[in-house]
Parts: structure tokens; sequence; C-alpha cells
């Protein structure tokens, strides 16, 4: 039998790197600077203008990167923040940590990203901030969000977790709003070896405040003049992210090739294909297609050896701690919909060229015998959606 593949191949990208990244863990231990040392200050500098933003704060975590984006542009108790529901669950926890209400709305059955036109008309009087979600390494329609939040006085705080390098408009996902949080944990495109964060800004004095808020509201080593949290990150996390800023452009172009092949080879399959919006520049954290027999599907490439995943099989307007504000089944039908119908297949760079014809043949096996009528369900979700 094949060897297995793999939804994600971590010993794949670590190999040719081991030397590399055993040598920089060596030398930040032989230093023993552990937090705010040379490779966080490196490391933010360096991203901040591959993000093209004026600032990135190093932290913990894409959770962290999220809330504090967040608490620094004054959100609390008694706020709303406008979110999608089809997103990893950070999203709407980042809010409600700080005491405001999340406030669901759909996202456009084509690029899986928040619709705009609910956005808009999710707004409110306590409205504070929109979190537009970059997902599966495709920026949200950040034109008419930006547009709103300057009509209406909202700040724009991007979700760029799983677009590291993601294009709108010419511009990199991060300089897009009025900060940006983004996630380096291990599962990422741009990966630590456990947790790690940043938040990119324009603003000067957000990102102040955030640096602040990330180390206990730290002025100087004894001063702390507001209260804050212990969100840093740890050098030896910030030099393997540094060491691999070298790579992110070389990994990408490997997901898009990947993604460019399958877009080839599955054109016939009857399936919903990843849409990658005009203008746009895709990164494709997750190869992402739809089909009505989603779980029969992942079952038929399990039996053959290929792990897919699925991202995500609840929307987060029905996780059981959400529902208190508002909503339930029915409520936001493209989500719904999706949440039973997307897979994820493996897409990462490392991909061989026999691997990814693989899972092609496989997909295309199961469904020249299944006689999917996925474009109508597409158009039915698709309906849907414009209502």
């Amino acid at each position: 039998m094949s060897e297995r593949i793999p939804l994600l191949d971590l010993r794949a990208e670590y190999d040719p790197l081991k030397e590399r990244i055993l040598a920089i863990i060596a030398g930040v231990l032989d230093g023993m600077q552990l937090y705010q040392g040379r490779y966080v200050k490196e490391l933010e500098e360096r991203f901040a203008a591959y993000c093209g933003t004026r600032h990135a704060v190093g932290v913990g975590s894409g959770t962290e990167a999220l809330m504090l984006a967040l608490w620094a542009s004054g959100v609390g108790p008694g706020d709303e923040v406008i979110v999608p529901s089809l997103t990893f669950i950070a999203t709407p926890a980042a809010v409600a940590f700080l005491g405001a209400r999340p406030v669901f709305v759909d996202v456009d059955p084509e690029t899986c990203t928040m619709d705009t036109r609910q956005a808009e008309a999710a707004v409110t009087p306590r409205t504070k901030a929109v979190v537009p979600v970059h997902l599966y390494g495709q920026t949200a329609d950040m034109e008419p969000i930006v547009a709103l939040a300057r009509r209406r006085g909202l700040r724009v705080i991007e979700d760029a977790c799983q677009a590291v390098g993601a294009e709108y408009g010419g511009r990199r996902a991060g300089s897009l709003g009025d900060a940006a949080a983004f996630s380096f944990v291990f599962t990422k495109n741009l990966k630590a070896y456990g947790d790690a964060g940043m938040v990119t800004t324009g603003d000067e004095a957000l990102a102040r405040r955030i640096a602040m808020l990330r180390d206990h509201g730290r002025a100087d080593k004894y001063t702390h003049p507001v209260l804050g949290l212990n969100c840093r990150l740890d050098e030896i996390q910030a030099a393997i992210v540094c060491l691999k800023m070298d790579c992110v452009e070389g990994w990408t172009e490997g997901r898009r090739r990947n993604a460019a092949f399958y877009n080839r080879a599955l054109a016939g399959s009857g399936l919903v294909l990843p849409h990658e919006r005009h203008g746009g520049r895709h990164v494709y954290h997750q190869y992402v297609v739809r089909s009505p027999r989603r779980d029969a599907l992942a079952r038929h490439l399990s039996e053959r050896g290929i792990a897919t995943g699925v991202h995500y099989p609840l929307p987060c307007h029905l996780q059981e701690w959400c529902l208190p504000y508002g909503g339930g089944p029915g409520s936001l039908p493209v989500s719904e919909a999706l949440s039973r119908e997307v897979l994820s297949l493996p897409v990462y760079p490392e991909l061989t060229a026999e691997q990814r014809e693989r899972v092609a043949s496989a997909v295309m096996e199961f469904c020249a015998c299944e006689g999917l009528p996925a474009g109508q369900a597409y158009a039915a979700i698709a309906a849907k959606g414009g209502s």
C-alpha cells in the first residue's frame, strides 16, 4: 500500500531546516535572553516590512493578537463586534473575553469570507469594531468593509491568522485595516514550534499600547500605568519564525502551484472548487472543496491513505457558549450549509507531484462513481446567500 498522505506534513518542512533551527535555538539558549530579545525585535521589523505596515508587535498566540488589538482599540463591556460565523472559535472568543458581544453574520458563498451586506445591516449604536476573517488563505472583501467602518466610526481588526502573504488590491493582509492579528502556531503557513503571534498596525499609538498590554501594562521594569497581561512572544519561537521568513514566499508559491494543479485536475469533478478573488492573492492555508457528500468523500479518501480536514464542521453561532448571543439553527444558512459540505485536501508546499496526483485521482474516482450534483448544491447555497 502507498504511504499515507497527511493533511499537513510537519517533518517535510522541518528536515531541510533542522540543522539551522537547532543552531538558532542553541544560540538563544547560550545567550539566555529568553524574551524581548534581538529575535523578537528583528521579527517585528521584518514582519512589518513584509506586510507593508509601519509596526508589528510580537505576542504569544494569534488569539492573544486578536484580543489585544481589540482591547487596545477600546473594545470592552457593552460593545458589539461584528464577526463571521464560519471561522475558528478564537475569533468570537477574543471578543467575548473582553466582555463585548460577538454579533455573527453570514459569509459569501463564493469566497467563504464575510458577507459585507450583512455586516452593514448588523451595525447598531453599540457596534465598536468589525473583524473580517481572511479564511483559508484569502482576504475578505476589504474595500466595502473599510468604507463601512469609516462611515460609522468603527475599528477594522483583520483576523489574518490564516493569511500570511495574502493580497487584496496589491496590498498584503495586515495592512488593510486599523490592525491585524496573525498566528504562527505550528499548523499555519508560517509556523513556530508552539504558539506565537503578531499584531500589525500603521497606528503608532495603537502599537505602543499593544506593546504595553502584552507585558503586564509595563512602561519600565516596575512601572505599570495600565492593566495588562502576560502575552509576550518568547525568544525561541521568534528566532524560529525569523529564520522561516526567508522561506515563506517559496512555500506560498508551492501552495499556489499545488492549488493550480488541483484546479485543473478536478475541473470536471462536479465539486465546487476554491474561488480566488480577482485582483487578490490566495495563499491556500487550506485547499477547500465542497460537496453535499462530503463525509462519504472523506471516508473514500481515508480508505486510500489520504488525510483530509473539515474547517469547520460547526459554525461559531451554533457552538454552545455562543447560543446566548442570538441566532440559532437556520439563522445563517450559508455558513450552516458550507459547514456540512467543506473538505480540505492536502496542499502543503512539500507535496510531491506523485502525491497530489494520487489525491486528484482518488477524488475523481469517487466523483465518477457518485455522479455528484455539486453544482446544483452550490447554486442553492448561493441563492440563499443572496436572499
